[in-house]
């Protein structure tokens, strides 16, 4: 099993700290959240929590998850970084590619890039993307993050996306691990052609019929071979029974974080949060 802290949602002081923290304490991984912007009036639910309110968002802070984690990258040797999950379906395809390789090229292939669809119809209204064929989308923007990765010319003829052919350079060494964010089976289809899937909000039970749903879409895909992340947060954490029943299910990756967020709850000092990650690391990952 592998471990990653949580930073996002909090001041922009306390991100670099806590990265050092993390390495330092023996955490594998940092997981960074996504959101653009707080819109003024939505009408769209959030679909991993009880209500279905965004409210909880109102007013928290979010850096840019890409800037936030070159910043990281920089001041960290060997913790690797994933954003959980970056909402790319309102993005410009080529102009993200351009980013990730450059996060890859200053980190040392140390980011893994956990993609998805937002939930909110208003992101794409404020980004000024059109909400419909929106998962075409995000499947078309996958190819051509691949395709622009190659170091060679590559152009694209989509539904969505028409692209003259180009390359970019300096090419990443290593393919960008892609990794898929969502509940729909619609999601685990598209995470069972990528190189993991990243799950929240799920009960064990629950994880344990999506993860099957997934491998049996790999054995169809022939994609079974390739390695695979499951990565998920959640209470089972906490417990080395609950850590082996996980393990036991095939989640690879758990998220580690002290605030439920949900609930509304309050950020806490940079100290405290240091203290728990040091807590839990000496209970559970260094033990």
């Amino acid at each position: 099993m592998r471990f990653s802290y949580q930073i996002g949602m909090c001041e922009a002081d306390h991100y670099l700290p806590l990265a050092k923290a993390a390495e330092q304490a023996g955490y594998e991984g940092i997981t960074i959240p996504d959101s653009i912007c707080y819109p003024q009036q939505a009408s769209s639910k959030y679909p991993y929590n009880k209500d279905g309110s965004r409210e909880f968002l109102e007013s928290v802070p979010f850096l840019e998850s890409l800037i936030a984690v070159a910043a990281m990258a920089a001041v960290t040797d060997k913790i690797r970084f994933a954003t959980f999950v970056y909402k790319l379906a309102v993005r410009q395809a080529a102009v993200v590619a351009k980013q990730v390789q450059s996060i890859q090229q200053l980190s040392g292939n140390r980011f893994d890039f956990g993609v998805g669809i937002s939930p909110w119809e208003e992101d794409f209204a404020v980004c000024q993307v059109p909400w419909e064929k929106r998962g075409k989308r995000l499947d078309e923007q996958i190819d051509i993050l691949r395709g622009l990765e190659t170091g060679d010319y590559f152009g694209y003829e989509g539904e969505i996306h028409q692209m003259p052919a180009n390359k970019m350079c300096p090419a990443p060494t290593a393919p960008t691990p892609i990794l898929i964010g969502g509940h729909t089976d619609i999601a685990l289809k598209r995470a069972a052609r990528a190189d993991g899937w990243m799950c929240a909000g799920l009960d064990i039970d629950q994880l344990a019929t999506h993860i099957a749903r997934i491998n049996e879409l790999r054995d169809e895909y022939g994609t079974a071979d390739r390695a695979f992340s499951v990565f998920t947060t959640g209470a089972d954490a906490f417990s080395k029974e609950g850590i082996e029943k996980l393990e036991h299910i095939g989640v690879t990756d758990v998220v580690i974080g002290f605030r439920n967020v949900y609930e509304m709850e309050a950020d806490k000092p940079l100290d405290e949060k240091i203290g728990m990650l040091n807590w839990y690391a000496n209970e559970f990952i260094n033990g």
